[in-house]
């Protein structure tokens, strides 16, 4: 990737607050995403509605962050990522009042999907930010410093909602992010580059629509999935829906002279790595969530706060691992880390997949944690392997790329553990056997991956030194 950040080493302090500013963003779209999963009972009894008119509430939030997410480069390249950011994090934050002051489902669902919208493009304008701040050498550090919120808000947010809901009603479920989003946006606009347009390209509106269709098809197909066990025809009708749509979009976006994702990319060999290994890390991330809580619920008989509590450890896990393996990759490359930590997923889930439920819990929990020190060493090398294979013009799209790919491996990822577990929920131990089991092949896919980057990095090596 080349940029005209500064070449020394070291990352001084303003880029620091810089980084911290943007993590703020990052922290309140991820806690967003968690947060309300143990509130819908409430939230559906006090506006007096349906648990399934209120699955919206989750549902709604989902799909508008796939259907903005492939948005982002674009939006990046036409006003400048420093722009972008500020104006997502500003819509978020007030979707989050809207949805405190909802008077109705309805209108509680409107304002989720807004938030979803805006969600959406925070996290990859503000990877895209840090990016052209610190250049190459010093990406590591600062997607490591990124992956703290990534990593831990998920896990965080069912724990603080049944913390919140003891003690407040729903709406503070929502309010919570409006101080998050406030000092962001005051902190953002002194420290927050603005950034350069790189270009005024019309918008892809075809590429738009076919490609955010089908995500959105892709995640509702996955989610009906995983919630009913059982691939009917309505779901096999979304997902054949969704490759076609995606299929397309490819096709288009070949023949078209300014598509909305430069697909070229995918031409470079560290580029094809870092994105394959993005997919399993997606894959892992989301999968682990469904697997993780259910077995906690299901299998030990914790009410969804005693889960939120007993996660605890991986999600801290993987928040103090990530920066670590930021500052690794930067001295060392990304290979190293990516091994270690597929390896390290790979012999956690693997006592799990052979006997689920007659360890102790002491030793769950230790494997659970370095499972979290596993996903922590194999996230932060796929996106930091195909970030610097790329020119610093094309850094944004190439963000919006990655996060694409981890949120599909996330939705097939989830859905492939919900459906294991649910077809097999009167015997549990089979059921949770079959999840930690794909869990583990997940994990190997991630060191094959690491392969990938590994053979990827030493061909640029041998490149480089021949100019």
């Amino acid at each position: 990737m080349t940029t005209t950040a500064p070449t020394s080493d070291r990352i001084d302090a303003a880029t620091w607050r810089l980084c911290w500013v943007v993590v703020l963003g990052a922290f309140a779209s991820g806690l967003d995403a968690s947060i309300v999963n143990v509130g819908l009972d409430s939230i559906t009894s006090e506006l007096g509605s349906t648990l399934s008119t209120t699955q919206w509430i989750v549902s709604g939030y989902l799909l508008a962050l796939a259907v903005s997410l492939p948005l982002a480069g674009w939006l990046g390249r036409r006003f400048g990522t420093g722009r972008v950011w500020l104006a997502a994090l500003a819509a978020f934050t007030v979707a989050s009042v809207l949805c405190a002051i909802a008077p109705s489902a309805a209108s509680l669902i409107a304002a989720r999907i807004a938030q979803g919208l805006a969600g959406g493009v925070l996290i990859p304008s503000g990877q895209a930010i840090l990016g052209t701040a610190v250049g190459p050498p010093r990406l590591g550090r600062v997607m490591g410093a990124l992956g703290i919120a990534v990593g831990a808000a998920p896990a965080i947010g069912p724990l603080l909602g049944g913390l919140i809901l003891h003690a407040l009603p729903w709406p503070w479920l929502f309010a919570v992010n409006v101080p998050i989003g406030v000092a962001g946006i005051a902190l953002g606009r002194r420290i927050v580059p603005r950034g350069e347009p790189t270009g005024s390209v019309r918008l892809d509106w075809f590429g738009l629509v076919a490609v955010s269709s089908g995500l959105a098809l892709l995640v509702v197909a996955t989610s009906r999935w995983g919630d009913g066990g059982r691939l009917d025809a309505a779901t096999a009708g979304m997902a054949a829906s969704s490759v076609a749509l995606l299929g397309l979009f490819v096709i288009a976006s070949r023949r078209t002279r300014h598509p909305l994702l430069r697909l070229r990319l995918y031409r470079l060999p560290a580029f094809r790595a870092g994105s394959t290994a993005a997919l399993f890390s997606g894959a892992l991330v989301f999968g682990s969530g469904v697997v993780h809580a259910l077995y906690f619920q299901l299998g030990h008989g914790q009410s969804p706060l005693q889960a939120g509590v007993s996660l605890i450890g991986v999600a801290a896990a993987t928040a103090v691992t990530a920066p670590l393996a930021g500052r690794w990759v930067d001295r060392h490359g990304p290979a190293p880390a990516a091994t270690i930590g597929g390896i390290v997923a790979v012999t956690s889930t693997l006592p799990l997949a052979i006997s689920p439920l007659a360890l102790p819990t002491v030793a769950v929990q230790a494997l659970l944690v370095a499972y979290g020190v596993g996903v922590g060493l194999v996230s932060i090398p796929a996106g930091v392997t195909a970030y610097k294979a790329v020119t610093s013009t094309d850094l944004p799209d190439a963000i919006t790329q990655v996060n694409i790919l981890q949120r599909i491996g996330g939705s097939l990822g989830g859905a492939v553990c919900a459906v294991l577990i649910a077809a097999h929920a009167d015997h549990l131990s089979t059921a949770f056997r079959l999840a930690f089991g794909a869990l583990t092949v997940g994990a190997a896919g991630s060191v094959a991956a690491a392969g990938l980057i590994a053979h990827a990095t030493r061909r640029q090596c041998r490149s480089s030194g021949r100019r």
